[in-house]
């Protein structure tokens, strides 16, 4: 058990136990520091805060690549990106509690590959209200040197880094609002996941080729499964809502929510994607990262990796809050800096 938390979050998650509370049928957080806003969780919902708001690093920046291997097993290069994120809540010179118009997570994503695509720009923004204030994105298209306010890049919307094989809240296994699902806690299970994957993001430990050199799933010498307690929680879709998963399974690793996998299920009930996390603490300091994504698609024999640290110019890192330019999140910003 090798996941350290800094002393700042610790102290809030303390303060959390009795202060944070959920309203809004737990679809938005009031009265929350920043840390784990739900230490004893007792509903789906608490456990998927947890998730969403998993302390990794308070701000980090990396360079990603996307690959898509189909079932005939030969790899298709999907696009590379430069990423910069940046987490309010878990700032440590903020002291809270903090209101629930509170944005939790920026993320800044520009592409770097292949030609076509270079320039494209992408913001997206989620507040601790994620029913009322919602996710609020922007994207930038090469060509039209304009911005476009995005609302449908969440729920079952296809995610354009994932090849297709995952949808915009697949990413980081979950990521968005809650209010298309129920989610019911089942309670805690012994079960295999990714951890410690330091070979991802090492490319002479495994290069992308070999990562991907496999049919139907990741190449085995590259990624390490552990035995974890996790929470597992089953989200059944509500009366009324579309989404093209009808029930989704996930387990959370209960040292780092970061950590963790999905099962996702179709319409008629059959087992249809699963989602990995690949985690590995840093040993450095306080935190992980669990930003590179698996995708496994049953139906279609496909599986993407997005995120990959195996390439040589790949990885993730943190970095100081002023590195980071608040600007960058803004839709001036991201026309000012559009190149063609």
């Amino acid at each position: 058990r090798n996941f350290v938390y800094p002393q700042y979050v610790l102290d809030s998650t303390a303060k959390n136990a009795t202060s944070c509370k959920g309203a809004d049928k737990e679809l938005k957080l009031e009265g929350c520091y920043g840390g784990l806003p739900f230490p004893i969780p007792k509903t789906g919902n608490q456990v998927m805060w947890n998730h969403l708001l998993a302390y990794e690093q308070n701000a980090a920046a990396g360079v990603n690549e996307t690959y898509i291997v189909p079932a005939a097993g030969k790899p298709v290069f999907v696009g590379k990106s430069a990423s910069k994120q940046y987490r309010p809540f878990l700032d440590p010179e903020k002291a809270g509690p903090f209101p629930s118009e509170l944005v939790f997570w920026k993320t800044y994503i520009e592409d770097l590959a292949p030609a076509r695509a270079v320039g494209g720009k992408l913001v997206i923004i989620d507040s601790l209200d994620m029913l009322k204030t919602g996710r609020r994105a922007f994207s930038y298209i090469p060509g039209q040197r304009r911005v476009k306010l995005s609302p449908d890049l969440q729920y079952d919307t296809p995610h354009p880094y994932s090849g297709g094989a995952g949808t915009m809240d697949d990413a980081k296994i979950f990521l968005g609002a809650l209010d298309r699902f129920d989610f019911k806690l089942i309670g805690k299970k012994e079960k295999y996941i990714y951890y410690n994957n330091f070979n991802l993001n090492d490319a002479k430990a495994c290069s992308t080729e070999t990562l991907l050199s496999t049919k139907g799933f990741p190449h085995p010498d590259c990624v390490r499964w552990e035995l974890h307690r996790v929470w597992v929680v089953e989200a059944t879709l509500k009366p009324g809502f579309r989404h093209i998963y009808k029930k989704r399974i996930f387990y959370w690793d209960e040292d780092s929510y970061a950590a963790g996998q999905a099962e996702n299920y179709d319409a008629g009930g059959k087992l249809f994607r699963f989602v990995f996390g690949s985690f590995f603490p840093y040993f450095d300091g306080p935190g992980g990262n669990g930003d590179s994504t698996h995708y496994l698609d049953l139906q279609t024999g496909i599986y993407s990796v997005s995120g990959s640290g195996s390439c040589k110019a790949c990885g993730w890192w943190s970095i100081k809050k002023e590195a980071i330019d608040p600007m960058l999140f803004s839709p001036e910003a991201m026309a000012g800096a559009g190149i063609r």
